[in-house]
Parts: structure tokens; C-alpha cells; sequence
């Protein structure tokens, strides 16, 4: 049994398509019926304007029927609101609302609107009938300068007769945060006094107190910067969750972070599956069709880790991706020089992949024999596979491998294929370094990716996460360091606080504080204390500057027939195109994992054409990979040197009012040095007609 909600009699103001309810669909069953027997069943309809379709099929062995009434869902006087999906701080909307008259004895009607401390303009107006049908009447709303959930009630009373109709909406700033930073190394019995001011408008802003007696990992906002990285192929939702398996080895973590973590690692742990392959491979996107040996080898690691830490794995994964492995490490040879990236870390991509097996417990003996083989093996290669040969029970093979072996990496960055850096390839040797419990010796290497994770550099979600992965194991896993003993005050009192673990983090909560604010931290212990605060926070407005590195960008709105339009004040209904143009000019060669965001004002409505079931005529290149939201097209593509591609996203101005169109960006995801971006604006949607 189930009841369906249809759109027929559900329009919403101006009878606008943007403003149509989706349909409601509830199940009930299946349920039992003897013969000659009957039963009646109810469940509870939220608040609805329109006809509810009941519907029941019956069934047993080959025999079946179905039955199914229509029954208007209306009363005396009824009401329905709308507005957009989201909005913006500081954007003004009109919300609209459809007043009912449904019955002869409903004449005057009292409209109230009531918001929360999210919108002003809460106001009253009165409206009249003569004969039964529908008004609509106008409020002016405006988005208060802060984030959360607005929400919106409406309220209209005839007589005796009364109706209401709630909206709850998110209220998001699309611009990126902003981070700053306030350091200080304290001795012992000394106390360090700072003053701090927190950025970003009210709501957003965020500090953290970090004390550690290693150099700092900056491990807070690190980790937030790959939890909130919005791009999430095999690689970057790997990265998301990895580094949270090991938080607990360098800090303390309280049940609610516990339960958090939790919840993240088992969605990542969900969601990679939807990546694996019938071979066992993963893609890099879930709609791909070959794949990706080293998100692969990533993804299978992050899960093994998993396994260990006692979360389960999806039935079959790990059987089938062990299958692949074996097969690829079987099958794996040296790949010509002609390819330059991928040559110079193929050798890696096979000594990860062995590493990997082997931490599966099924190590490939011969296939890592045959890689040391190599007279050509890279530096990186070769730590990488000293770790196989220690997860496969044989060290002393490892140490003649990496005897008087550097363990530094020059500088370069990888666009695709292993997606790597000199600050990804040296964690990767620190961490075999605590695998060979060499510590003193890798002290000065511990201190570069410390010197990296706290500095202000770009650092790509792979070269992030595996620098945290790392840091977190060397400085969690057999360490010997001395106890952390400190005081701190955040302006209100005095707080001791202790850890035997080698970080400690304190929340400094100014969620809502825009003011100057002080912090006292005193050494209580015999060891040198790092201290950092991390302050972040979003801004009002984006980056109002356009930027072209090593890319170039170019936009354009067109009216339906392909001309060019001014978007600064477009017709409510209006139907439209948004192009960009993104050409390699050809300086840094290929282009790989490219990410275009685009993210729209919350008064245009995004036409998703991949719900048409064919291809639109105002379609241009085809992406790798799209992923449109409410409010946002992200699209993901490669460019080939000296090569435009074009793509077309097709919008509707729905909703009346002021919004802000923020920065359009695309970047390199994994090199910071190729990317463009167009400064955003305010819009308008107005009336057909106005002025």
C-alpha cells in the first residue's frame, strides 16, 4: 500500500515550474491477508496542498491486482510559500505566497510572515476574495549577515478558518575560508601571552589552541581542509578519512569526536565501494571505466587500516581487490620514457601496489624481487619497497636497500598518476623509517614534513593527508616523549591540563566573536611546548580579483538562441545559458584532473539536462565527470596542451530578489600553479516589465 503526492494541484507562485512540489511517495506493507479478512492502515501526511493518489496491488503465486482512488487533499482556506533552495548572507528575496480561498465564507484574509534571526522583514498584510480561488501576495526578505538555518513561517487566518506553512532553508556562504595563524615556542616554567582576532563573519569563525613537544603537525586545520575539499573522486575522499584513523594515537579524543570520526571513516568506507570495478580495480570516478592504479592502491590501503582499526569492509571488496593487485603487480613492467610524469613514478606506483599486498598479508615475493632488480629504480621506489620487505617479515632486506639511501626528494609536482610531491614522497619515507624503528635517524625528515604541514603553502589532499598519515604514526606509534603539562586561559580562567600523548588540542570557541580576544598558555612540564593557534573563518564577500596562471578562462550568459546577455538584471522565468571556455596555453603541457566550480546565485535555478535522457542541444564537451548540486556545478576534465574546451550549463532566473553570483574558479586539483578565476558580482532577478 502506498500513497503518492502528485504536482497537479500543487503549483506554486507565479505557477512557476522552479516552484512545483515534488512528489511524495510513502510505502506501507507488505502485509497478509487471509481469506474473507480485512485491515485498515494509517500513517500521518505532512502538511500538503494538492490530491494524494492511494494505491494497493495485491499478489499470490501468478495471481495479482491492484486497485487505486485519487482524493483531493484541500480545506476551507490553505497556503503555500516559496523560496529558493539556499541563500546568501546579506542577499534580499521575495517570497511569495499563495493564498487559497477554497470555500464561498472565506472573504478577508490576514497574511503574517514570522522568520527567525536569520531574515528581517517579518511583516502583515491583508487580502480580500469575492469568489473562491487564489492570491498571491509578496514579502521582502532580507538574509541576515551570519550562517545557519532560516526558517520561515506563514501564517493566514479567516474567521475561524486557519492555515500555515513552514520553510526551513540553509543559509551558506559559498566563498572558501581563511585561515591565520599565531605561533610561539614556550621553555619550560615560561608563559606566552598573545593577542588573537578571529576572521570571518559571525558564525563561521573558529580557533584551535594546538600544544605539542614535537614540532607541530597543524593537524586540525590540515585535516578540515581535507574534510571540507569538495571534489570527491577515489583519491580526495581517501584523503578525506585516512588521517582520522590515527587521530586517536596523537591526542586525546573525546566520545563525541570518537563517534564522529566514526561516522566518517564508515561513510568513506561506503562510498569507495561504489568506486570498485568487477575486475577489483577502483576508478577514479564512480562512472569510470578503467582503473586507477594508484587510487586503487590508496584506497585498498586506507581500507586495510580500517580493517585493522576494526571497522568492517563491504563483503567481496577486499577479496577482489587483492585479485587485482596480484594481477596487475603480476603483469607489471618498466613503461617507455616517452610519457615524462608517468615514467618518472611508474616504478612507485608498482612498489605501493607490493607495499600494499603485503600489508594484506599476501606478499608478492617475486614481483618485488624483480623490482629491485631494476638498475633504474627511483629513490622513492625504493623506500616504498624497503616497507614491503619489512611488512613481509624480511627487514634486514629493507636496511641493505636503504643503506646510505637519501631521504630527500627534489621538489616537483605530479598533475595525475600518482598525484605526488617531494612533501607526499617524503612522508611516505618517514614512514618507512618508523617501519625500520630508524627515529633518530629520521628526526630530520620528521621535521621537514612538520615544517610543511605548519606552514601556509598549498599542499594538494594527497601530499596533505599522507604528510598527517605519517606525521601521526612517527609521532603516535612507540614514541618515548615526555609528558605535556600546561595552563592555559582563554580569557576566562585558568585551565591545567595533561596528555601523554604528543598533541594536545583545545577548542577556543568564538563560533560567534568578532572581537579581539587574549590566550595565556604556561610550560608546567620539563620539555619544550609548541603552541599554535589556528584561526578560520569565511568572509562576507570572495575574491573580487581575476587571476589567470598557466590557464586561461573566459565567460559568457546567452540567451537561448546563443546571444550574449547581461545577467546583472535578467526577467524572473528567464531562460539561459552560463558557457565557460578553458584553454591550456600550452607552457606546462598536458593538463590532468582538472576541477571547474561553479557555484550560482540563489535565485537561479540549475537545469540539470542529464535528467532529460538525451543530449541537449546547447551541450558542448563532454566532462570526465560532473557533479551538480543544488547551487553548484562542479565539473572535472583533462586539456591537452594548447587545446579550449567548452562547457554550457543551462539556468532559469526563478526567484525574485537580490543574490550574489560568487568567484568562478578552475584549478589544477593537484598543482596550485595552473588555475583562473572570475570575480563574482550581485544580480538581480525582477519582474517581467519592471524597471
Amino acid at each position: 500500500l502506498f500513497s503518492i503526492g502528485g504536482d497537479d494541484e500543487a503549483t506554486g507562485a507565479q505557477g512557476n515550474k522552479a516552484n512545483r512540489f515534488k512528489p511524495m511517495v510513502k510505502f506501507l506493507g507488505p502485509f497478509h491477508l487471509e481469506s474473507g479478512d480485512n485491515q485498515s492502515h494509517t500513517f500521518k501526511m505532512p502538511r500538503y496542498v494538492g490530491s494524494v493518489r492511494t494505491m494497493v496491488i495485491a499478489g499470490q503465486d501468478e495471481a495479482y491486482g491492484y486497485t487505486e482512488k485519487t482524493t483531493p487533499v484541500r480545506k476551507p482556506l490553505m497556503v503555500l510559500a516559496t523560496l529558493p533552495r539556499v541563500v546568501g548572507p546579506g542577499e534580499s528575496v521575495k517570497l511569495p505566497v499563495t493564498v487559497f480561498a477554497m470555500e464561498k465564507h472565506v472573504k478577508n484574509v490576514s497574511v503574517e510572515v514570522k522568520t527567525n534571526g536569520y531574515f528581517t522583514g517579518s511583516a502583515k498584510k491583508s487580502i480580500s476574495f469575492s469568489e473562491v480561488g487564489d492570491k498571491v501576495v509578496n514579502f521582502d526578505l532580507k538574509v541576515a549577515k551570519k550562517l545557519g538555518i532560516g526558517k520561515v513561517r506563514v501564517v493566514v487566518r479567516s474567521g475561524k478558518e486557519k492555515a500555515e506553512y513552514d520553510i526551513e532553508i540553509d543559509v551558506r556562504n559559498p566563498n572558501p575560508p581563511v585561515v591565520d595563524f599565531v605561533d610561539a615556542v614556550i621553555e619550560p616554567g615560561q608563559t606566552w601571552n598573545s593577542e588573537y582576532t578571529p576572521v570571518g563573519i559571525a558564525g563561521t569563525n573558529k580557533g584551535t589552541l594546538e600544544l605539542s613537544n614535537i614540532p607541530p603537525i597543524d593537524f586540525g586545520r590540515r585535516l578540515k581542509y581535507l574534510t571540507q575539499y569538495p571534489h570527491g573522486c577515489v583519491e580526495q575522499t581517501t584523503s578525506g578519512a585516512f588521517p582520522q584513523l590515527f587521530l586517536s594515537s596523537v591526542m586525546e579524543v573525546d566520545n563525541k569526536m570518537k563517534a564522529k570520526i566514526s561516522t566518517n571513516i564508515k561513510a568513506a568506507i561506503k562510498r569507495l565501494k561504489t568506486f570498485q570495478q568487477p575486475n577489483g580495480g577502483l576508478g577514479y570516478w564512480p562512472n569510470a571505466n578503467t582503473a586507477n592504479d594508484w587510487g586503487t592502491s590508496y584506497a585498498g590501503h586506507f581500507m586495510l587500516e580500517a580493517e585493522k582499526k576494526g571497522y568492517k569492509l563491504p563483503i567481496g571488496f577486499k577479496n577482489n581487490w587483492i585479485k587485482y593487485q596480484k594481477k596487475a603487480a603480476r603483469n607489471w613492467s618498466p613503461a617507455s620514457k616517452k610519457n615524462k610524469y608517468y615514467y618518472k613514478t611508474q616504478d612507485l606506483v608498482q612498489a605501493y601496489r607490493l607495499y600494499t599486498l603485503a600489508l594484506a598479508k599476501k606478499p608478492a615475493l617475486g614481483a618485488m624481487n624483480r623490482l629491485r632488480e631494476l638498475s633504474s629504480l627511483s629513490l622513492q621506489a625504493k623506500w616504498r619497497l624497503a616497507a614491503a620487505y619489512v611488512l613481509a617479515g624480511q627487514p634486514e632486506v629493507a636496511k641493505k636497500l636503504t643503506s646510505n639511501l637519501s631521504t630527500s626528494v627534489n621538489a616537483y609536482t605530479e598533475l595525475s598518476y600518482s598525484y605526488g610531491s617531494s612533501y607526499r614522497d617524503e612522508a611516505m619515507i618517514l614512514e618507512t623509517m618508523s617501519l625500520l624503528k630508524q627515529r633518530n635517524k629520521a628526526v630530520s625528515v620528521m621535521k621537514r614534513v612538520s615544517n610543511a604541514l605548519i606552514s601556509s603553502r598549498w599542499m594538494s589532499t594527497q601530499s596533505t593527508a599522507y604528510c598527517l598519515i605519517a606525521m601521526s604514526k612517527f609521532a603516535g606509534e612507540g614514541s618515548t616523549s615526555k609528558e605535556l603539562k600546561f595552563t592555559y586561559n582563554l580569557g576566562k580562567s585558568n585551565i591545567s591540563g595533561a596528555t601523554k600523548k604528543p598533541v594536545a588540542q583545545v577548542n577556543m570557541n568564538i563560533k560567534n566573536k568578532t572581537s579581539v580576544g587574549n590566550v595565556m598558555v604556561k610550560n608546567n612540564g620539563s620539555g619544550i611546548l609548541y603552541a599554535r593557534i589556528t584561526l578560520e573563518g569565511i568572509p562576507e564577500t570572495g575574491d573580487q580579483t581575476s587571476s589567470s596562471n598557466n590557464l586561461n578562462m573566459s565567460i559568457r550568459y546567452l540567451n537561448m538562441k546563443g546571444k550574449e546577455i547581461d545577467v546583472t538584471q535578467l526577467d524572473q522565468g528567464t531562460d539561459f545559458i552560463a558557457e565557460v571556455k578553458i584553454s591550456n596555453p600550452g607552457i606546462m603541457g598536458h593538463y590532468k584532473e582538472m576541477a571547474l566550480t561553479q557555484i550560482f546565485p540563489s535565485g537561479w535555478e540549475i537545469h540539470n539536462t542529464r535528467m532529460d535522457g538525451f543530449n541537449s542541444v546547447h551541450s558542448a564537451d563532454i566532462p570526465t565527470y560532473q557533479n551538480i548540486r543544488d547551487d553548484r556545478v562542479y565539473t572535472y576534465f583533462d586539456l591537452r596542451k594548447g587545446k579550449t574546451k567548452t562547457f554550457r550549463i543551462l539556468l532559469n532566473a526563478s526567484y525574485l530578489g537580490k543574490f550574489y553570483l560568487p568567484t568562478v574558479y578552475c584549478e589544477a586539483m593537484y598543482d596550485n600553479q595552473i588555475n583562473a578565476r572570475k570575480p563574482g558580482k550581485w544580480v538581480e532577478v525582477i519582474k517581467p516589465g519592471a524597471e
